[in-house]
């Protein structure tokens, strides 16, 4: 079976597409790092791959914020193509820096939150630190379709952010996530239960222990941990445990093919 070709989208300051090209073949998929630029200039186009990853790393610097002007890019630039690859079911993962343009961009959560632009965005931790540490996080059963096989696992996956806690418009917002089943990861603790806010099973303070959301659709997904950092189990202090992020690239290239 021919492995399917995946979009890993590479801006000035992007550097984790090595990893996610690392997971995605390992995964059985054939990643493909792109400049942003050579989307732009049509020497690659989005329609020709089966699945994308917006990865971590910092774009731009952080620019105006962490994913900022990378969602300026996507929107400005990208839009329609963006737009025809997630109407035609094609998977994306926004990884980190990844996922912040995406909620940045408006592709996270979508619609369905109510009229009200920017109902959610990502902001600085809590502590006001950066937080480098292995954190759990259990797959919810959300919307996404091509996470439906891993729903309800628990993996170990490292953070390395200043601005990943997930920042509600009100409690409003915060209860529509839930009701729409648009939260596809939530922090845990050792046991697998919600860490209820504390540090540091929920390291940057994220409300309601959200560390990954999917848009209505199911298609687009993000989240703050690093999943392509935990594909083998020798990654990890806890070997024996071996609760691999390498299970989220297995869902995304089963779901492209």
């Amino acid at each position: 079976m021919t492995p399917p070709p995946v979009l890993i989208v590479h801006a000035p300051g992007t550097n984790r597409d090595g990893d996610a090209a690392d997971a995605v073949r390992a995964a059985g998929g054939d990643p493909r790092i792109v400049l942003v630029e050579d989307l732009r200039r049509g020497e690659a186009r989005f329609a020709d791959h089966a699945a994308l990853v917006v990865p971590g790393g910092f774009s731009h610097g952080d620019a105006l914020g962490a994913g900022s002007r990378l969602a300026l890019e996507l929107r400005a630039w990208f839009a329609d193509e963006l737009a025809a690859f997630v109407a035609a079911g094609r998977p994306v993962l926004g990884i980190c820096n990844g996922f912040q343009a995406l909620v940045k961009a408006g592709l996270l959560p979508g619609p369905r939150l109510g009229d009200r632009p920017r109902t959610v965005t990502l902001t600085a931790n809590r502590h006001g630190r950066f937080e480098c540490r292995w954190v759990r996080l259990r797959v919810e059963a959300c919307r996404s379709g091509w996470l439906a096989p891993v729903a309800g696992r628990v993996i170990d996956c490292p953070v390395a952010h200043g601005e990943g806690r997930l920042f509600a418009a009100g409690d409003e917002v915060v209860a529509a996530l839930d009701a729409e089943r648009l939260v596809a990861f939530r922090y845990v603790d050792a046991e697998g239960r919600p860490a209820g806010g504390r540090h540091p099973d929920n390291p940057n303070g994220s409300v309601a222990d959200v560390a990954g959301i999917c848009d209505d659709t199911g298609v687009v997904v993000g989240l703050m941990p690093h999943p392509e950092d935990h594909i083998v189990s020798s990654q990890t202090p806890h070997p024996r445990r071996a609760r691999l992020g390498l299970a989220v690239f297995e869902a995304l290239v089963e779901a492209a093919r």
